[in-house]
C-alpha cells in the first residue's frame, strides 16, 4: 500500500471535492491522508513519512479561514522545507489550487510574501488568473512520458488556469479553450533527487470522475515515487 499525503481545503476549493475525487482512487494500491490546517499540523517530521505529497491547496489556513497558510517563523513546513524534502528524494504534485499562488493575492507583510515567492520559485509556475467556468480540453502533447501512459484528450468543464511557466519544465499536455486560450496544462521536473509535477486541471468534480484524469494524477503518484 502507497501512502500519499494530500492537502486540501482553501476559500475557492473546498475539501469535499478533493476528498471525493481521491476516493474514487481508494484501492488502486494507495492510502491516502488528508490533511486540511496545514499550518497546524504538518511538521518536517510527518512530511518525512510519505514518499509523496500532493497539495490541491492554495494559500488559505482553511476554507473558513483565509488568512495565509505560509507565515515564515510561525508555519512549520514552508516552501523551503518542501524544496529540501523533494532534493532529499521526496515526490510533490501539485494540482490546480495548488498552482494559484501570486504576491497581489496575499497579505503585503514581508514574513507572507517571502515564503509565497519561494512556493512559486518552488513549483516553477505564477498565477495570473482564469476566464470564468467552461469547458476545457486537455491535449496530450508528450505520450511517451510515464505520467501521459494511456491517457487520451479530454473536455470537463473546469477553471482554466493561466499561468506563467518558468525554469526547466517538460510539459506533458496543454489545455484548450474558447476563453482562455492555449495554456500549459501539466509539466514536470526533477528537483535533486526527486520529482515534481505540475497539473493545472481539477477544479470541478467531473474533472475527477473522468478516468483520464484520475490516470494521469495514478502514473503522476508512481512516476514521483
Amino acid at each position: 500500500m502507497k501512502r500519499v499525503l494530500v492537502l486540501c481545503d482553501d476559500l475557492w476549493h473546498p475539501a469535499e471535492v478533493i476528498e471525493k475525487g481521491f476516493a474514487l482512487m481508494e484501492g488502486d494500491a494507495y492510502q491516502f491522508d488528508f490533511i486540511l490546517a496545514v499550518k497546524d499540523i504538518l511538521t518536517p517530521e510527518r512530511l518525512a513519512q510519505y514518499p509523496v505529497v500532493i497539495n490541491c491547496k492554495s494559500n488559505n489556513v482553511i476554507a473558513a479561514n483565509t488568512e495565509p497558510w505560509f507565515e515564515e517563523g510561525v508555519t512549520e513546513v514552508c516552501p523551503q522545507q518542501f524544496l529540501e524534502y523533494v532534493e532529499k528524494g521526496g515526490g510533490f504534485i501539485s494540482i490546480h489550487s495548488g498552482n494559484a499562488f501570486s504576491e497581489k493575492f496575499c497579505k503585503p507583510e514581508e514574513k507572507f510574501q517571502k515564503p509565497c515567492r519561494e512556493y512559486i520559485e518552488f513549483v516553477g509556475n505564477h498565477f495570473t488568473g482564469h476566464p470564468p467556468r467552461c469547458p476545457v480540453s486537455v491535449r496530450v502533447t508528450n505520450p511517451e512520458h510515464p505520467v501521459m501512459k494511456g491517457v487520451s484528450d479530454f473536455t470537463e468543464r473546469d477553471e482554466h488556469y493561466q499561468v506563467e511557466v518558468f525554469g526547466d519544465a517538460e510539459t506533458l499536455f496543454e489545455t484548450v479553450s474558447e476563453t482562455g486560450g492555449v495554456q500549459t496544462g501539466g509539466y514536470v521536473k526533477t528537483i535533486g533527487r526527486g520529482k515534481l509535477c505540475v497539473l493545472m486541471p481539477g477544479h470541478t468534480l467531473a474533472v475527477w470522475e473522468n478516468e483520464n484524469f484520475r490516470r494521469i494524477v495514478r502514473n503522476a503518484i508512481d512516476w514521483c515515487m
